[in-house]
C-alpha cells in the first residue's frame, strides 16, 4: 500500500514554513521557523478530512495533556495550540532533530545509554500516571532526541485518563510494542500494559528489533500478534547484556499483568539496580516531589542561625524558660542577680564580641557532642545481624511461580531482598514477593536473602514448587 502525500502546510501568522518532517494517520508534522522569539519548531497539523467535533475534542485534550506534562525534562515541550485559517487544529512543539526509531536499527546502542534512556522515559511515564494519564503508544519512534541529546517522550495523541482506559475501546496502536491484553481487546490500556510497552521499548533499543520480530521471518501483523500472545520473550542476543537485565525485561513482558513490575517506578528501580550491578553511574529518577515534601524541607543553615529574638534550644529547654517566668527570647543569665554576666552583678559581664564568641563555641560544642552521640548510636545499631527470611511460600499457575514471604524482624529502611531462582540472581527489590515466568520449567526453586549496605545475610531455606501443567 502506497503512502499518502503530506497535506499542504497551513499559513500560520508569525511562522515561516521550511519542510515536511513526517506524516501519520491523523496528522502531518512540519518544520517551521517561529519569528518571535526566533527558533525552529515542529508543528503538528490535523488532516482536513479527519477533522470533526470529536477529533477536535481529542486534539484539544492532547494539547492540554502535553501542556500539563511538558514541564517534565523527558516529555516533549508544547509551546502553543490553535486553529489555522483553513480550520485545521495545530500544535506548536519543541523541535527535535532525531528519533530513536532512526538509530536503534542502524547501530548497536551501548547498554549504559539504553539503561539511561529507559530510566528517563519511564520517569516520564510514571509522572503521567501520577497525573492520571496513560500514554498508550510507548515505542522507540515516539522517543525523540533534543539538541542536547536528552531523550523525550512525544505523541500523547491517543492518551487517555486511567479511568477511561479501563474499558476497551477502539484506539490506534503499534502492535510490536503493545501488551497481549491490549491486542486481545481486553483493555485499551492500563498501568500494567504501559509497563509491558516500556519493557518492549528497552528490549528493542538493546536488540535492534522489536521483542517478537523474527529476522528474515514472517513479521506481519497476525504473525506478530500470535507470538506476543503465546511465545516466551526471547533473549536479546547480545553477549554484553547481563542475565539480570534479561530477567527485568522478561518480567516486564510477562503474559500475566500481575506478574509484571507493579508500576513504571518499580521498573525504574530494576533498571537502576542493573546500573549498580554494572558499576555504571545511576541515572537519576525524574519524578516531581509532592508539595508537602517541598514545604517541610528544612534549611540547615537557618536552623542553626542565631538572630535577634530567636530561641535556640530544645522544646524542653523552652518549657523550662516558661516555668522560670522568662520571655521566650530572654537569656537565662538575666534571671540570676548573682550571675557573673548579669546587669546587677559584679562587673557587667563579657563584652558583646566575647559573648558572641562564647555562644558560638557553645553551639559548636553542642553540635560536636550530638554528632558523636549520633555516631555511637549508628555503630550500636549497625552491630545488629542482618535478618533472615523464613517461610517462603510459592504458588504456580502454569505461566509463572509467585514466591512470597513475610518481612523478617529487624528489617530497616534501605534493606533489599535478593531472590535467587534456580541459581539465577534477580535484581534487588523491596517488595516481599516476586513473580517469575516459568518459561517451560517443570519445577522452580528459590531462596531469599536480605541485603544491607552492600552485604548479604544468610539465605532462607530453599523453597521449591512444581509447575502446574496447562
Amino acid at each position: 500500500m502506497s503512502r499518502r502525500l503530506p497535506s499542504t502546510p497551513p499559513n500560520l501568522p508569525g511562522f515561516s514554513f521550511i519542510r515536511v518532517l513526517g506524516s501519520g494517520g491523523f496528522a502531518d508534522v512540519f518544520l517551521y521557523e517561529q519569528n518571535m522569539p526566533r527558533r525552529l519548531v515542529a508543528v503538528k497539523v490535523l488532516l482536513a478530512e479527519v477533522v470533526n467535533d470529536e477529533v477536535r475534542q481529542m486534539f484539544q485534550a492532547e494539547a492540554n495533556l502535553m501542556a500539563q506534562l511538558s514541564s517534565h525534562p523527558s516529555i516533549l515541550t508544547v509551546y502553543q495550540a490553535s486553529v489555522a485559517a483553513d480550520g485545521r487544529p495545530y500544535l506548536v512543539m519543541e523541535y527535535c532533530s532525531a528519533t530513536l526509531g532512526q538509530r536503534y536499527r542502524a547501530v548497536q546502542l551501548p547498554i549504559a545509554e539504553v539503561l539511561s534512556i529507559g530510566v528517563r522515559i519511564a520517569s516520564a511515564v510514571e509522572t503521567a500516571h501520577r497525573q492520571g494519564v496513560l500514554h498508550r503508544d510507548i515505542k522507540p519512534s515516539n522517543i525523540l532526541t533534543t539538541a542536547y541529546g536528552h531523550p523525550v517522550l512525544s505523541d500523547f495523541g491517543i492518551a487517555s485518563t486511567l479511568g477511561q482506559a479501563e474499558s476497551s475501546e477502539a484506539v490506534g496502536l503499534s502492535v510490536p510494542w503493545s501488551a497481549p491484553e491490549v491486542l486481545l481487546d481486553e483493555v485499551a490500556g492500563t498501568v500494567a500494559s504501559e509497563v509491558w510497552s516500556l519493557g518492549a521499548t528497552v528490549y528493542s533499543l538493546l536488540a535492534g528489533r522489536s521483542p517478537f520480530e523474527v529476522p528474515g521471518g514472517d513479521n506481519g501483523t497476525m504473525a506478530l500478534v500470535g507470538r506476543i500472545e503465546k511465545a516466551r520473550v526471547p533473549a536479546t542476543g547480545r553477549a554484553d547484556v547481563p542475565a539480570s537485565l534479561e530477567a527485568v525485561l522478561a518480567r516486564a513482558m510477562s503474559k500475566r499483568p500481575s506478574a509484571r513490575q507493579a508500576s513504571a517506578l518499580e521498573f525504574i528501580r530494576d533498571l537502576q539496580a542493573v546500573e549498580e550491578e554494572l558499576a555504571l553511574p545511576q541515572t537519576p529518577l525524574e519524578v516531581a516531589m509532592d508539595d508537602w515534601a517541598i514545604a517541610t524541607a528544612v534549611d540547615l543553615d537557618e536552623r542553626t542561625r542565631i538572630g535577634a529574638g530567636s530561641t535556640v534550644g530544645t522544646p524542653s529547654s523552652r518549657r523550662r524558660r516558661r516555668r522560670a517566668g522568662l520571655a521566650p527570647g530572654a537569656s537565662t543569665a538575666t534571671a540570676d542577680p548573682h550571675s557573673r554576666g548579669s546587669a546587677s552583678g559584679r562587673g557587667r559581664g563579657a563584652p558583646p564580641t566575647t559573648r558572641r564568641l562564647l555562644i558560638g563555641v557553645g553551639v559548636a560544642a553542642a553540635v560536636f557532642v550530638a554528632l558523636v552521640v549520633a555516631g555511637l548510636l549508628t555503630v550500636v545499631r549497625g552491630a545488629g545481624a542482618i535478618p533472615v527470611v523464613s517461610d517462603v511460600e510459592a504458588v504456580s499457575d502454569g505461566d509463572a511461580v509467585v514466591f512470597e514471604w513475610d518481612d523478617p524482624a529487624g528489617l530497616r529502611q534501605g534493606d533489599t531482598y535478593v531472590v535467587t531462582v534456580d541459581g539465577r540472581e534477580w535484581p534487588p527489590q523491596r517488595e516481599s514477593s516476586l513473580s517469575v515466568p516459568t518459561d517451560g520449567a517443570a519445577r522452580m526453586c528459590a531462596t531469599v536473602t536480605v541485603a544491607r549496605e552492600g552485604k548479604s545475610g544468610r539465605p532462607s531455606a530453599e523453597r521449591c514448587e512444581e509447575v502446574e501443567a496447562r
